[in-house]
Parts: C-alpha cells; structure tokens; sequence
C-alpha cells in the first residue's frame, strides 16, 4: 500500500525478524567454539565437551536440513578429538556421548526437516495474503484528476493485511468518487463483508446517477449477498460507509454518511469537522427506518485537504481514556505535505493509543491541486 506508515512499519517489522535469523544461525558456531576453549583451557576434571550436544538442537531452530547435519556432525567430530585429546578410552564413555550426539542430531534434522515445511506452508499463504489484498484492496492511485490522494491502512490483526475497513477511489466521466467504510466487528466475516461492498460500489460507480443512488446500491448488494448465502457471517454485518464525490469543473466536494465518523475539511490553517443534517443509517440498516439519503455539498477549492478516516483513527484511547484529538492533530500538521501525512498519524496513532492500534485503521487524506491546469494533465 502506498503509505508512509506502511513503509515505516514494514521496515521496522523486516529488520527484526533478520536480526533474530542471524543470531539464531551463529548460536550453534558460537557454542562449539566456547565449550571447545572452555574445555581445552581448563582441567581434565572440568568436562564441558557434553554441551556440544546443544549445537545440533540449536541450529534445527534457524538452519537447513543440511545445515543441521553438518553443525552435528562438527559436534560429533569435536567431541571425539576433545575425548582423544584427553585420552578417555573409546568405549564405553567416548561411544556413548557419541551415539546420544548422534541420537540429538537425528532429532534435530527431523525438527529442522518439519520447520521448513511450515515455513514453506506459510510463505505460500503470505503469498496467496498478498494476491487477495490487490484483488479486495487495490493500491490506491496516488492522483486521480486534479487531486492527489495519499493512503494509510493497517489491519489490527497481527501479521494481517486486510481488515474489516476498506476503501476505493475511481476516476468517473466529470470527477472521482471515493469509498470508506467500516465493517462492524473483526475477522474473516468482516473482511467477507468489505469485499462484498467493494464489488458493488465498483459496478456501480460509474452509471449510478448521484451518491444516493450508488448508496442504494451499496444496500442492495449487501442484501442481495445474505439471500444467496444466509448462513455467512457476512450476512449479519452492517458497516458505516461515507461516500465522496468531487467534480472536476467545480470547487466542492459532495458527501453522504452511512453513519460515518464526519471528515475533516481543511482550508488554509482552518480545521473543521464536515456537518452532516441528516446522516443516513449504516449500510444494512436501512430497513429499519425510512430509506433516505441526504447529500452535503461544501466548497472544496484548490489547495484545500479533506481527511476520511475510520474509528479506528478516531476513537484510540490513551491511558487515560481520552480519545485521540485527530482535529488538533491535523491543524499542528496543516503545513506538512500532504505525503508524509500518512506515516506521521499511524506513528503518532501508535504512540498515543494505551496498547497501540487495537483496531483496523485506515485513512484518506485527499488534496485538491491548487494549480487547476493540472486538471488537464493525465491521471493515473
């Protein structure tokens, strides 16, 4: 995903995981050498050659099959010149430390042999993770028309990469219309849920006349999606969406809330949550009331910033309880560029939150250029 945060993170959680490899590999040599020195240096009665048979059960945590084979059997060879060096007789005591090296090391090869196959296992999953994220959750195009969009996503899930919130942006005849939404809860339905509002608003992004409409259809798709598959999780979900519409030709921006935390709209150092009169129920409840959506159009001109975010942006808590102040934070943030927005609210996020991120978090900061003759340069 094209964020700041992404990549901050993504570093941070790759250069780990090498540091701990690379100890993990040199362990097994390092403890050969010490119980080698140790076991030279001091007296005969002082035996530490029997710690030799920690290397092979060591190096099945990090090393190949073949590697674990040779790290037990440089122990074994060590063992029996440290026992000839000091003169002991080959059987019974040299023979027997040598057949339980042999016996650890067998052990050790069958561990090692099972540890790849779950590794191999687990990178076709990341692998097959990876697909489905592009599929469900695109790359969001860091310019459509005369706006430039920067994203930040993380799913709360650990190692995961797609959660319950999710979001779209898509380049129509005369503007572009944007998607955030929140899937109520965590897990696989959620995750169901999101891509089942996604293929909907994509079909219907282009031919539905006004939001109203691409918001009955976001209704319908979901609805549709619970009566072919009644049993699914996702049946029973509902999500707060907010939909976005910003014409080329006009300096506002439309919205309508699906029962959405408010955007923030940014104008020179001015900060301000959008008002919405009239904000209509969250998709999948709208049978319980009226049907009846209701638009909010606020000038948007060039150079002004408008922030879509989820509640997982807007109610992390610290210790204290307090939820996190994003519209103080986006006015001490109101001279940055707009691309490092991104990694400054997940590392800011992450520093203010009690336990850090316990909830999927995305955001859409949205700039329109302030030079509308780049409305006619091309977009991506």
């Amino acid at each position: 995903m094209p964020s700041g945060g992404h990549r901050h993170r993504r570093r941070r959680s790759w250069s780990r995981p090498r540091a701990q490899i690379t100890i993990g590999r040199a362990l097994p040599v390092l403890v050969m050498i010490l119980t080698v020195v140790a076991d030279i240096l001091t007296p005969d009665r002082e035996r530490f050659d029997r710690l030799l048979v920690a290397a092979p059960a060591l190096a099945a945590v990090t090393w190949s099959v073949r590697g674990t084979v040779v790290i037990g059997l440089v122990a074994m060879a060590l063992r029996g010149l440290l026992g000839a060096l000091r003169g002991e007789p080959f059987a019974p005591d040299l023979l027997a430390n040598e057949t339980v090296l042999a016996t650890v090391t067998a052990a050790a090869v069958w561990v090692s042999r099972v540890r790849a196959r779950h590794e191999r296992d687990l990178r076709e999953v990341t692998a097959v993770a990876e697909v489905v994220q592009r599929v469900v959750l695109r790359p969001l195009a860091p310019r459509l028309g005369p706006l430039a969009l920067h994203l930040l996503y993380v799913a709360a899930a650990a190692k995961a990469r797609i959660g319950g919130d999710f979001y779209e942006a898509v380049r129509v005849p005369g503007g572009v219309r944007l998607m955030l939404g929140d899937v109520q809860g965590k897990g696989l339905g959620a995750v169901e849920t999101a891509s089942v509002l996604l293929g909907s608003f994509r079909a219907a992004v282009d031919d539905a006349p006004d939001l109203p409409a691409l918001a009955d259809r976001l209704e319908k798709g979901l609805n549709r999606f619970g009566a072919w598959d009644p049993g699914s999780d996702a049946a029973e979900r509902f999500a707060t969406v907010v939909l976005v519409e910003i014409p080329d030709d006009t300096d506002v921006v439309r919205l309508l809330s699906c029962g959405h935390p408010a955007p923030l709209l940014q104008h020179g150092a001015r900060v301000r949550p959008v008002s919405f009169s009239d904000p209509s129920l969250p998709v999948s409840l709208a049978g319980l009331a009226d049907a009846r959506h209701r638009v909010e159009e606020v000038p948007f001109a060039p150079g002004d910033r408008l922030l879509l975010f989820t509640d997982g942006v807007s109610e992390t808590r610290d210790r204290a309880g307090t939820f996190y102040p994003l519209e103080e934070r986006m006015r001490r943030w109101a001279e940055e560029p707009g691309e490092r927005l991104p990694a400054l609210l997940h590392g800011d996020l992450v520093a203010y939150g009690a336990d850090g991120l316990d909830d999927d978090v995305a955001a859409i900061l949205v700039e329109r250029f302030p030079d509308q003759a780049l409305v006619r340069a091309p977009s991506l």
